[in-house]
């Protein structure tokens, strides 16, 4: 049991339709000429603007030399911050480092006091040293009167 299958041709007629018949992938030739000006009109001032970059940035850079190396150098503090404390909470979360890190912030202490401080003369050792350091680094020399 098949059924009746009939084949009904449709006339094919493109002209009585409205439809243009031409070959598909066909491109359409441009406008005109003045399209072209337009994009050199557009393009024009563009790679005027781009040409002169390079001394643009020079120009702005040696104008504002000081300001930038400011907020750069805030810049990578608020960084050197950031990455520090990132670093230490990373360390404090390791189990026994902690502790064994106050152990020995402790002994060191305990040696210092033990060092420099119980006597009187490790005192004025620890006192010279100082001046000295503090020479050193201000480049000053200590007149004794």
């Amino acid at each position: 049991m098949e059924p009746n299958v009939q084949d009904t041709e449709t006339p094919t007629t493109p002209q009585s339709a409205g439809i243009k018949n031409e070959p598909s992938g066909a491109i359409a030739p441009a406008s005109s000429p003045a399209a072209g000006q337009e994009w050199q009109e557009w393009l024009e001032p563009v790679s005027e603007f781009l040409a002169k970059l390079p001394d643009y940035l020079g120009k702005f850079f040696s104008d504002y030399q000081q300001p930038l190396i400011t907020v750069g150098l805030i810049i990578a503090g608020i960084i050197t911050v950031k990455l520090t404390l990132a670093l230490l909470s990373a360390i404090n979360d390791v189990p026994l480092l902690a502790p064994v890190f106050e152990l020995v912030g402790i002994a060191y202490t305990a040696w210092f006091v033990y060092r420099y401080l119980l006597q009187s003369k490790t005192r004025s050792e620890l006192v010279q040293e100082f001046h000295n350091l503090k020479a050193e680094v201000l480049g000053q020399t200590e007149s004794k009167s």
